[in-house]
């Protein structure tokens, strides 16, 4: 029998590299992860893993259990969480993964509502942009990944439960002295010829298609995921940029002005779980305060 400690530890292995490295990670000795391991390939009948050198590789079938063992290791928090509520032990946890902009803006709430109406339940945090944020779902590195996106791509989330929040709308930011910072909106194309200042790399590539789509390839002379650094950089008349609302709203810019940009750029701002956590009640919470934390 293939028991969740085991492929914990596969894990692990398949992630670092090295027995050492995994049992630093699993706070462990290294023998007892070799202990572990052979256990494991016991129980599977088969070798699991061939040391190249320093490190560890996976055989077929090594891979074949790990790409199942993120699934499996899932299903099993969703079914402790459950037998734990029905118990009535009233405690939870979630493992939250969100984006800067949504950090600063929609998580503080909805973890405050969460804490109030739920004081057992533990929450933790760590940021990550889409989409490696929805890789750490996936591989059962977090509970929750609050994600965006420009467009619905077809089959990108098929496998994933999605939570509709907010619309975001794209809005350019102008020096303060720039020749259309008090104008009620402005196009893109409008912008031409201006030095650019982009985000993070998914919306760089948004920026990229808008502007060619405008008949223009941006000149981009700064690019950073630092939102702040952003508005920095256009506050001190080094370019403009367009950032989504959430990130003006979260950063008050100095030297900066906020024009709305027309046609309407928009990103879909979402909260992903998989199937079997979606069902674990904590999660299910804190779900539910995002969606009204993003409603108000």
């Amino acid at each position: 029998m293939i028991e969740a400690r085991h492929l914990r530890v596969l894990r692990a292995v398949s992630t670092t590299g090295s027995f050492s490295a995994a049992a630093r990670e699993l706070g462990c000795t290294q023998p007892a992860v070799s202990q572990q391991m052979k256990a494991l390939e016991s129980s599977a009948g088969t070798t699991l893993l061939i040391r190249t050198g320093r490190e560890m590789r996976l055989t077929q079938a090594g891979e074949a259990l790990v790409r199942h063992a993120s699934g499996i290791l899932a299903g099993l928090t969703a079914a402790e969480e459950e037998v734990a509520a029905i118990a009535g032990l009233r405690a939870g946890r979630v493992r939250l993964v969100s984006f800067p902009s949504g950090s600063s803006t929609l998580v503080p709430g909805a973890l405050a509502a969460l804490r109030a109406e739920h004081p057992g339940t533990r929450v933790s945090l760590v940021e990550a942009e889409p989409p490696r944020s929805v890789d750490l779902l996936r591989e059962g590195d977090c509970d929750i990944a609050l994600a965006f996106r420009y467009g619905a791509t077809g089959g990108e989330w098929d496998d994933l439960v999605v939570r509709p929040l907010l619309t975001d709308r794209l809005i350019g930011l102008l020096p303060e002295g720039h020749r259309l910072a008090d104008a009620p909106s402005v196009s893109i194309g409008e912008l031409a010829d201006e030095s650019w200042i982009a985000g993070c790399p998914r919306c760089r590539r948004q920026l990229v298609e808008v502007c060619e789509e405008s008949g223009f390839a941006p000149r981009i002379d700064f690019a950073t995921d630092d939102y702040p650094a952003v508005m920095g950089l256009v506050g001190a008349g080094l370019g403009v940029a367009v950032l989504p609302e959430l990130a003006v709203e979260s950063v008050r810019p100095k030297g900066a002005r906020a024009v709305p940009v027309e046609p309407a750029i928009e990103r879909e701002i979402v909260a992903l779980t998989l199937p079997d956590l979606a069902r674990v009640p904590a999660v299910a919470a804190t779900l539910d305060q995002l969606a009204r934390t993003a409603a108000r």
